[in-house]
């Protein structure tokens, strides 16, 4: 890790030399890039400073307390070393967070899908509790919460929740909350103390970008030209200005023979070629976000969850990693879920280096 900081922070301090080139404020898109990249690795300084500071105290004040016999400064230091350890592991999650190295999928708009599982209403009640917890992490992170639909349950809960997310960061963040998650409690109508299990499913897609747009190479395309037929006078059968082209990837042909000119039908043939293409890869990618929505959330059967919130022992344990915390209380309202999500992040990240 340390190597790895070390690159970073010689990056960060060449950044810095580059930034204050007067030259570089007319490439508006590399000052862009490289003002975000500077960003990324000031969070990335600052995390590491955090984490070094507090290990760094922790073994001051163990070493102390090694060698103070008072027992009130004793007591001071047992109670700053406990203090320290309970930092400790965020400040870890959020350096190995920040490790990961930018995506550019990383700020993409993200649709969030939560949906009733087994549990009946007490799996409707939890629906609503996955969506105010995101919707507070969402706050904190001063992302934009925007709801998109919502299907309210009998006893105030809801069998579906939908909402997007918008933001620095969010797909990044949100991307390893697809699964489904257990809830272990007992409800309000149990009489004898019972504690239930239940759950819920999550999917999580990027959202389609109305601005993209597709770009057609030369090399993904086959064009002929042959003698154009019909009306038009004599030219249609004496010079080649028909134009067919078949885009190879997709299958999709597109013929003109409008213009007198080869050069404009290659021009309008193109145009409509790249909107039929878009259309086309449009509609699979809706199919394939079906079969990822269906991968992610399987059947929200309980043999497939992928976290566990058990109320009565307030612990939540992540069952890819695997990890266990102790405070569901405050991770169900969004204040700690943030070391959650770092530790998938970083998690993933490293499996993907692996393989």
């Amino acid at each position: 890790m340390k190597e790895k900081l070390r690159r970073f922070f010689d990056r960060l301090q060449e950044l810095e030399g580059l930034l204050s080139q007067p030259e570089l404020l007319a490439d508006k898109e590399a000052y862009r890039n490289l003002t975000r990249e500077h960003s990324y690795l000031l969070a990335l300084k600052e995390a590491s400073f955090d984490y070094d500071r507090l290990q760094s105290d922790l073994e001051e004040n163990q070493r102390l307390l090694s060698e103070d016999s008072d027992e009130e400064m004793r007591q001071l230091l047992k109670e700053d070393i406990l203090e320290i350890q309970q930092k400790l592991p965020e400040a870890k999650a959020r350096l190995e967070f920040l490790l990961v190295p930018p995506d550019p999928n990383d700020d993409r708009n993200t649709i969030v899908e939560i949906r009733a599982g087994t549990g009946g209403e007490e799996a409707a009640l939890f629906v609503g509790d996955c969506a105010r917890m995101y919707k507070n992490f969402a706050t904190a992170k001063r992302w934009n919460f925007e709801g998109l639909s919502a299907t309210a349950s009998e006893m105030g809960g809801f069998k579906e929740y939908i909402f997007v997310l918008s933001g620095a960061g969010v797909y990044r963040e949100m991307r390893y909350e697809a699964g489904t998650h257990r809830v272990q409690r007992v409800p309000a109508t149990e009489t004898q103390g019972r504690v239930h299990t239940s759950t819920v499913t999550v999917a999580v897609l990027m959202e389609p970008d109305p601005q993209e747009k597709i770009a057609i190479s030369e090399s993904d395309i086959s064009i002929e030209t042959y003698r154009a037929s019909g009306a038009g006078g004599q030219h249609v059968n004496v010079t080649d200005s028909a134009v067919r082209i078949r885009h190879i990837l997709t299958g999709t042909v597109v013929t003109c023979q409008d213009e007198r000119s080869q050069h404009k039908n290659k021009e309008k043939a193109l145009r409509i070629l790249s909107a039929r293409v878009q259309e086309k890869i449009a509609r699979e990618q809706q199919k394939k976000e079906a079969d990822l929505r269906s991968s992610q959330v399987g059947s929200g059967g309980r043999p497939e969850k992928i976290r566990t919130y058990n109320f009565p022992q307030n612990r939540v344990t992540e069952h890819r990693i695997p990890l266990t915390w102790h405070d569901l209380d405050r991770i169900i309202e969004g204040e700690a879920l943030q070391k959650v999500i770092s530790a998938l992040v970083a998690h993933f990240y490293e499996q993907k280096l692996v393989q």
